[in-house]
């Protein structure tokens, strides 16, 4: 719910500034008709009048502006005094911070002013605006008309009588009927009760009545304002989200105030995850929704909602455009990621770390540094400050490299240097470092049997897959299409930048496992099982077996780009719609597949090809 801090006398502990005090420069004698004598009139007059000498430094005989604002139980009968002779007199209480104010007493020992204002500063006494105006006489005064006769005017002659000459009041309701609020924390209620300064301007003095009835000996010593009391009744302001205030610590103006157990100190002590001196913003952490103060009206607390930074920030800010884009569900903007994450939630990882999927997004070691072999490494990827996938960790490789790190050569690649690798000189794989063809079958992990034979059960087969098995299933037969042991020499397609795989427009990219390759004489015929399907065009793919057709046959019974059996190919071409035939020829890209180089053609056709 929202919260109200109590009320109190913010006049407590605080002293007021006022122009005069009598005794100031020195002794001064002042005289005055007892307030017994005054306050039971009888019909001969004021009564005897008593003199007495009044200094400041002397504190049996002071009048200062203190004794206003002291504790009036405790010190009943202490006053103010101004000097002798004046008629214009100010009393200000500046106030260390905003406040709210309820209403103000303040109770005179002389006879109350024929005229005087009452007025506020929301600016620490910049600008001054009249709460009140009280006088005698309203319209002769101030031009204004008397509230007895029109409710809701600005000046009242309701407490600007001689009568009673001592121990009258002067009363202000800044709520009255004629100020009805129904928010106390609304606009128009924090410009009616919000002060930082109060003061009472005295504009001229008068007498009283029953010292016409006697010779008064030396009037001037009669001529004074003197108050008993000031009373100035409100609450610290925290918008509706504390209930409790501590001393405020604003530094320069706290010489007036003075400690004690019944002050009412200014700052707020907040709830609902505000924050600031009158719980005027969101805690740091807390700026998901705009700052709102809690609803006077209705209760409703208006808390600040938490920003989604999974523990790696300390501040939030709240942007109106995210908000905006949210439909208004959410505008936070995490501050100062840290621990190598970034973005508005703090949700990604920087470039060159990659998210550690076996810790929570909240861990302080989610994001991982990338371990690319430089060498090997691109760096124009589509993404230029990315050094990894920042979700996989695998590393953008050059033409020719392969390895999560890119940190040796593809299979048919050798020569691994600045510019990646080289393609093999040879139909099958060759030495990595010297380019040297191999000769036998030892070291190739591929097979080579003539079309119609059988591939043997294989339970593994060394591939460039990151610690995965591969089995065939019972079903698939694969066939070579290399009828000879001659070399099958094919000039391959290699993956470039961005911009040459875009311009390629393939109308398909594919995950495919070669199953049979067949000589039909006038075309050949590869069939594969379609795993994956990244792209597709006007023919439709399923993932299950269907055939390619390589434009390429050589006369040695070779298929280029080259697809050896019981392998899984990226394979990335162009169609024919007319006859719903998926091609390979000399453009096409044909690469043994990786998870790695999957991953980074996905990529390239989310957000690389517009």
């Amino acid at each position: 719910r929202s919260c109200n801090p109590p009320v109190g006398n913010l006049a407590t502990g605080r002293t007021p500034v006022t122009l005069t005090t009598c005794g100031q420069n020195s002794t001064e004698l002042y005289c005055f008709y007892s307030d017994q004598n005054l306050l039971h009139q009888a019909s001969h007059g004021c009564g005897q009048p008593r003199c007495t000498k009044c200094n400041a430094n002397q504190p049996d005989n002071s009048h200062l502006p203190a004794d206003m604002t002291d504790d009036f139980f405790a010190n009943p009968i202490s006053w103010w005094q101004s000097a002798q002779g004046v008629h214009r007199e100010e009393i200000r209480l500046d106030f260390e911070t905003e406040f709210y104010l309820t209403h103000v007493i303040a109770v005179f020992k002389s006879p109350r002013p024929a005229a005087m204002v009452l007025e506020r500063s929301q600016d620490y006494g910049q600008t001054w605006r009249p709460y009140k105006y009280f006088s005698v006489n309203c319209t002769a005064t101030f031009g204004l008309q008397d509230d007895l006769t029109e409710e809701g005017s600005m000046c009242t002659s309701r407490y600007s009588d001689a009568l009673p000459c001592t121990r009258g009041e002067v009363i202000y309701r800044a709520l009255s009927p004629a100020n009805k609020i129904e928010d106390p924390y609304s606009p128009e209620a924090q410009d009616l009760l919000k002060l930082t300064n109060l003061r009472l301007l005295l504009l001229k003095r008068q007498e009283c009545p029953c010292h016409g009835l006697g010779l008064v000996e030396k009037p001037q010593r009669f001529s004074h304002y003197a108050i008993y009391d000031l009373i100035i009744r409100g609450s610290c302001f925290c918008n509706g989200h504390a209930e409790e205030c501590e001393l405020a610590n604003r530094s320069g103006v706290m010489e007036n105030v003075v400690s004690s157990r019944h002050s009412v100190h200014g700052k707020c002590v907040c709830r609902h995850n505000t924050a600031g001196d009158h719980c005027e913003k969101c805690a740091p952490l807390y700026n998901d929704q705009p700052w709102k103060p809690g609803d006077g009206k209705t209760g409703a607390p208006n808390e600040c909602k938490k920003c989604r930074c999974h523990n790696h920030a300390d501040s939030c800010h709240f942007d109106l455009s995210v908000w905006l884009a949210s439909g208004k569900r959410s505008g936070g903007v995490c501050d100062n990621c840290k621990h190598n994450t970034e973005g508005h939630r703090c949700q990604r990882c920087k470039p060159g770390y990659y998210r550690d999927r076996g810790k929570p997004m909240s861990s302080t070691e989610v994001c991982k540094p990338c371990a690319c072999q430089p060498m090997g490494s691109a760096n124009a990827t589509f993404s230029r400050s990315w050094r990894c996938h920042p979700k996989t960790g695998f590393c953008y490789c050059k033409p020719g490299v392969a390895g999560p790190n890119c940190d040796r050569c593809l299979m048919g690649y050798w020569g691994f240097g600045e510019k990646g690798c080289r393609p093999c000189d040879c139909a099958r794989d060759c030495d990595q470092h010297t380019g040297n063809c191999f000769n036998g079958y030892d070291n190739e992990p591929f097979f080579n049997i003539p079309i119609g034979g059988r591939i043997p059960d294989l339970l593994q087969t060394p591939t460039n897959e990151s610690e995965e098995e591969w089995k065939w299933n019972d079903h698939e037969q694969g066939f070579s299409a290399l009828r000879h042991p001659e070399k099958c020499v094919c000039k391959e397609k290699v993956l470039g930048s961005v911009t040459d795989f875009c311009q390629m427009k393939y109308a398909y990219v594919i995950k495919a496992r070669i199953l049979s390759a067949h000589d039909k004489g006038t075309h050949a015929e590869v069939v594969v099982k379609v795993k994956k399907v990244l792209k597709s065009g006007k023919v439709k793919i399923a993932r299950s077996n269907r055939s390619i057709y390589p434009e390429s046959w050589t006369n040695r019974g070779c298929t280029c780009p080259i697809l050896n059996p019981g392998t899984d190919y990226l394979i990335a071409g162009q169609e024919d719609s007319r006859t719903s035939k998926l091609l390979v020829n000399m453009n096409s890209l044909v690469k043994p597949w990786k998870a790695y180089l999957g991953k980074q053609v996905s990529d390239i056709l989310r957000t690389g090809c517009k």
